[in-house]
């Protein structure tokens, strides 16, 4: 008898375990493939953008030099007036 409830405490222990079902494994999801976004376009135009500063630059930088040496004249020639000799009919008013 003893042999028996053993022998029924193993089938229903097996059976308990045989009912229970292990969850499904969850699908494997990949991850979608992004790429990276195309750069070139960015980079062409900041060169153009810096090509387009400099040569502002340059063109600021040429009529800079071109003022200066016009004021510089300028000073020149007032200096030269302000050197001369006051005129004799000038002095006798």
């Amino acid at each position: 008898m003893n042999k028996s409830i053993l022998l029924a405490v193993i089938v229903a222990a097996g059976l308990a375990a045989c009912g229970k079902q292990e969850p499904a494994p969850a699908p494997k999801v990949e991850a979608p493939k992004v790429e990276a976004p195309k750069v070139d376009a960015a980079v062409d135009a900041a060169k153009a953008a810096a090509g387009a500063a400099v040569e502002a630059s340059k063109d600021a930088a040429g009529k800079t030099v071109e003022a200066a040496k016009d004021a510089a004249g300028k000073t020149v020639e007032a200096a030269k007036d302000a050197a001369k000799p006051a005129p004799a009919d000038a002095a006798k008013k």
